[in-house]
């Protein structure tokens, strides 16, 4: 699986990126088929003092797509709650494709 994580508005740490590799390489226990998971890590309200930070996960399997967007006041906390609605989602195609 290649995964591929960009940052906009900032410089992520490198834990951070290691974070959020180390979750997206368990995706590939849910579905076998993964091509390819894009994240996209972003600051919202560039302009203003309050920043959200929202995570978008983008995962490729053949013949399906899924994404998720989700955003609070931590990268992890955004991350962790996309990856758990992907997750999700991955389940119920596979739970139709088995049915």
């Amino acid at each position: 699986m290649n995964v591929n994580i960009e940052t906009v508005h900032f410089t992520a740490d490198a834990k951070l990126i290691d974070h959020v590799n180390r979750k997206v390489q368990k995706l590939s226990t849910f579905h076998e088929r993964i091509i390819r998971a894009d994240v996209f890590l972003k600051l919202d309200n560039v302009a203003h003092n309050i920043k959200d930070k929202i995570a978008e996960i983008r995962i490729f399997v053949p013949r399906h797509n899924f994404f998720v967007k989700s955003s609070s006041k931590s990268f992890q906390e955004s991350f962790d709650c996309a990856l758990d609605s992907v997750i999700n989602q991955i389940k119920k195609q596979k739970e139709k494709q088995a049915a």
